[in-house]
């Protein structure tokens, strides 16, 4: 997947968030506090091989509550693909055995919003091979002219914060890109620690934040679909949200060196909105 880089640099960022604006008001959350599976009205879950020839297997059993945060955990499991069909030429079903698992959850069809402050605290690894998110997708449209935002993408030592949305060739996003190395933060412990992602979403524009800090700004007033597969400007309608930990594929790295199993962790979600809505 080709990415218009539109790299904001962080070292220049004045502008921060460290508390949500007192008119936007909790309307959604999940705090992970029952030791069980998640909540199965808040999430629902992908299954299989989905996108961006990844090497994991999707699936419930890889995702779960425990002391008051939700795991997502990558394993090294094999298993025989289901799908597995010889000679076939779709990466799907060309791969005899699945060789890793882990989890997708997203709250496609049961929550949305249009809008709003949005809080993920979250702990990622950071090994060679793993491709934790927490993104959105627009409910109408096909990718990607339903808008596609990314609060957090890491892969192969880059923190990203991003948005996408539609062009004249199908299936070719038009990207706004924010990446910065690890080596920004200046903390060799980073990965051991929780931090705290935030996004504001109005009609103008879209902020992306990490511990207060800006990320990337998207400009709403540039964001239109030159397709006809999704919405003129897709940041105007609901997105869903998706938490997930890919591993390799087209972005991630290679994992073989990577000791598994490894554990994507969120403290909580929390979504606000103007209490004039």
């Amino acid at each position: 997947m080709i990415r218009l880089l539109l790299v904001t640099a962080m070292m220049s960022s004045i502008i921060s968030l460290d508390q949500v604006p007192e008119e936007y008001k909790l309307v959604w959350s999940d705090e992970f506090d029952v030791d069980e599976e998640p909540d199965q009205n808040h999430w629902a879950y992908e299954y299989g091989f989905v996108r961006n020839q990844e090497l994991q297997w999707y699936q419930p059993d890889n995702a779960f509550c425990h002391r008051g945060t939700l795991v997502i955990e990558g394993r090294r499991q094999r298993k025989p693909n289901p799908n597995y069909q010889k000679g076939n030429n779709n990466w799907r079903k060309n791969r005899p055995f699945v060789e890793y698992t882990s989890s997708c959850l997203t709250t496609r069809g049961l929550h949305s919003w249009k809008y709003g402050v949005f809080e993920v605290k979250a702990r990622i690894k950071t090994q060679n091979g793993l491709w934790p998110a927490i993104w959105f997708l627009g409910v109408e449209g096909e990718w990607p002219s339903c808008g596609e935002i990314d609060l957090m993408e890491y892969y192969q030592g880059n923190i990203l914060a991003n948005a996408c949305w539609g062009t004249r060739r199908r299936w070719q996003p038009k990207w706004n890109v924010s990446k910065e190395p690890l080596s920004f933060f200046s903390d060799p412990k980073w990965d051991q620690k929780f931090h705290l992602w935030r996004m504001k979403w109005d009609n103008q524009k879209i902020t992306l934040f990490v511990d207060g800090i800006l990320l990337n700004t998207i400009d709403l007033n540039q964001t239109i679909n030159t397709s006809n597969k999704g919405p003129r400007n897709p940041f105007h309608q609901p997105h869903y949200l998706l938490l997930n930990l890919a591993i390799g594929g087209q972005n991630g790295g290679n994992p073989t060196q990577t000791p598994f199993p490894s554990r994507y962790e969120i403290d909580f979600v929390r979504v606000y909105q103007k209490t004039n809505k």
